[in-house]
């Protein structure tokens, strides 16, 4: 008898307390049309002006990836308060690929690849040119590790030819003249 008052009671302050935390809360009243504004946040650039996302959107060699960073909705995850490091291949990098891909890769029904390639390009830690030792490896956002290479003063990343490092207040920006591509799954 004794268990089944204990679970009488203890059910009742249980449904009493879904009642009280099941109130009626009002919902804020909508702001009158004329002061709404609508902004597709993904394609806005980022204020910093000293962060990857601006310094790609700056530029003239960098189009086709800030192209591909829209399609893929990473404005606001690149311009984010990092540390990163990013592998920038140039338009002439992505001129490489064979003809058509680019334009397939940036349909919305490419999306997932899209980001996966984008993420490979991308690690969450600001690393040193000079920290890079031949043959490490890196684990880039996709899950997948690049293996950089270093010889006779020259660094690579799997054998895109790194060509300038641009710091930036999130990360570090290191242009390449290849796209990374991942591993086959």
């Amino acid at each position: 008898m004794r268990g089944f008052v204990r679970i009488t009671v203890i059910g009742g302050l249980l449904c009493g307390l879904l009642v009280l935390g099941c109130k009626k809360q009002e919902a804020p009243a909508p702001a009158p049309a004329e002061e709404v504004v609508v902004v597709e946040a993904s394609n806005v650039p980022p204020l910093n002006e000293n962060n990857i996302v601006s310094i790609a959107v700056g530029s003239k060699d960098h189009t086709t990836l800030v192209a591909a960073i829209k399609a893929a909705d990473y404005v606001t995850s690149v311009a984010a308060s990092g540390p990163l490091t990013v592998f920038a291949p140039t338009n002439d990098a992505f001129a490489k690929l064979p003809e058509g891909t680019v334009e397939t890769l940036v349909k919305p029904e490419n999306v997932a690849t899209l980001r996966n390639i984008l993420q490979y390009h991308v690690t969450t830690s600001a690393l040193q040119l000079e920290w890079f030792k031949d043959g490490q490896t890196v684990s880039m956002a996709n899950g997948k590790r690049t293996t950089m290479g270093v010889k006779d003063g020259k660094v690579t990343v799997n054998g895109a030819n790194i060509l300038a490092t641009i710091p930036a207040e999130n990360g570090i920006v290191y242009v390449i003249d290849a796209v990374l591509l991942p591993p086959e799954e």
